[in-house]
């Protein structure tokens, strides 16, 4: 294909992923055009066809999916109709960027993953949080061998949120991807296998925190164990209850080092404010958020550090990598991967059935 080739991509849903998470980045993205919008019910206070005129507008899936200038849809409604829409688009020969949680369930992963190699598409899952700058930066101390070997791993995405959410994220049961371990949990979960890949068990609790209960069904926090065949133990906690001015994020230790890290990235607050992805300081951390880094020296000594967060890739990354992959028609250059996603979720249902049967789940 050309270099210069532009391809045309179309959205399902004008919510907040689409305004805040996707549009800025298509717009900027060299490969893509933003092409067409499928909104159902435009309002006075939200109509893509006022703020996008010159667009292709549609109320139904179908004259998008009939349209043969649309090389890509992405799919940023909630997460029971990912499945169905995805399927829809890639049988209608159109590359698919799905926001996450991918789909509800492992199997309908794998379905999706053999019809898109039936039709010679690709999935790209919006994983985005792979390119915030702390984990980036906790990634590149673990490639680089800062920590030694990695024996406990903490994550956290904790809040206060005392009142229930009104969209899907507090709306949907688990059974069709809601609630915190879809909505929260797939982008620590996602983080953690992107590390160190699957664990070999699972040991998790749902909890209820605003009601002050354990919850399988209908879980607002998480309290996860990942054990990996080396000895590692990984915590993934999030929790709608806590009240605290700077949230904890990574704990990371290791047999020569250690990383404390608080707040998360800047990239979510500063889109939401308005600021532009090509803006000076976009994704730029508050150096007050450094996290602090303890390393052993020679003779045992312990000398800590402020360590600044890396230069930030920003969510662009994510968007140019699938134009690059879209270019190529490679899998392999699909920075998100169906087939990972599907593996995240293998660990979520592990979660799930772990928290009902109060045992581990064994997965490799």
């Amino acid at each position: 294909m050309s270099a210069d080739k532009k391809y045309n991509v179309g959205i399902i849903g004008y919510g907040l992923s689409a305004k805040v998470f996707h549009i800025p980045f298509i717009n900027l993205t060299p490969q893509f055009n933003l092409h067409s919008i499928v909104q159902r019910k435009p309002t006075a206070s939200s109509s893509a066809p006022n703020d996008y005129p010159t667009l292709k507008h549609h109320t139904s899936l179908e004259p998008m999916l009939q349209d043969p200038e649309v090389d890509i849809i992405n799919i940023l409604t909630p997460p029971n109709t990912h499945f169905s829409f995805s399927k829809q688009a890639l049988q209608a020969g159109k590359h698919v960027m799905v926001e996450k949680p991918f789909v509800p369930t492992v199997a309908e992963a794998e379905e999706l993953i053999q019809i898109a190699k039936d039709n010679n598409r690709l999935i790209c899952v919006y994983q985005n949080r792979r390119w915030d700058s702390d984990f980036l930066t906790v990634k590149k101390m673990i490639d680089d061998g800062v920590f030694g070997r990695v024996y406990e791993f903490d994550t956290h995405f904790d809040r206060y949120r005392a009142e229930k959410p009104g969209s899907w994220k507090g709306e949907l049961g688990m059974a069709d991807g809601g609630g915190a371990l879809y909505d929260l949990g797939s982008h620590l979960i996602d983080q953690v296998y992107h590390l160190f890949g699957l664990p070999e068990t699972v040991y998790g609790k749902l909890i209820n925190q605003r009601e002050g209960k354990f919850d399988p069904e209908d879980p607002d926090s998480v309290h996860a164990q990942l054990a990996y065949k080396n000895g590692l133990i990984v915590s993934v906690r999030i929790g709608v209850m806590s009240v605290e001015s700077i949230q904890p994020r990574f704990w990371v230790r290791g047999t020569k080092a250690s990383f404390h890290k608080t707040a998360l990235d800047p990239q979510e607050d500063q889109l939401k404010a308005g600021k532009k992805p090509n803006e000076p300081g976009f994704g730029v951390e508050d150096p007050i958020n450094g996290g602090r880094l303890l390393i052993v020296k020679e003779g045992g000594k312990i000398e800590g550090r402020t360590k600044l967060t890396v230069e930030p890739k920003t969510y662009l990354k994510l968007f140019e990598a699938f134009a690059k992959a879209v270019e190529t028609g490679k899998d392999e250059d699909v920075p998100v991967p169906a087939s990972e996603a599907r593996d995240v979720l293998r660990i979520i249902e592990a979660v799930k059935e772990s928290a009902k049967t109060g045992s581990e789940v064994r997965l490799s």
